[in-house]
């Protein structure tokens, strides 16, 4: 079941913003591999910050996903968020 602010979720929360980011890094590393493999002799630090930086990432957006986001949780009072 999706929550009630959905949209609103989706367009601001940090969370969403960093997960993203990994999925877009997810997505270029084997492009961008490819790409340096073709050029350049050896290539693993390149690899490996390309995974640092994703786990990075996905680690920050769980982290993101706890706090509270005034503009998305609306108060902690019990009153419902804003919806857009």
């Amino acid at each position: 079941m999706l929550v009630p602010n959905w949209r609103a979720v989706l367009k601001r929360a940090w969370s969403v913003r960093l997960m993203a980011l990994a999925l877009l890094l997810i997505v270029l590393e084997p492009v961008y591999t490819f790409a340096a493999a073709t050029w350049v002799s050896s290539n693993s630090y390149t690899q490996l910050a390309m995974s640092a930086i994703t786990g990075l990432l996905a680690a920050a957006a769980i982290i993101a996903r706890i706090f509270v986001q005034q503009k998305i949780s609306g108060d902690l009072n019990g009153k419902p968020p804003a919806e857009g």
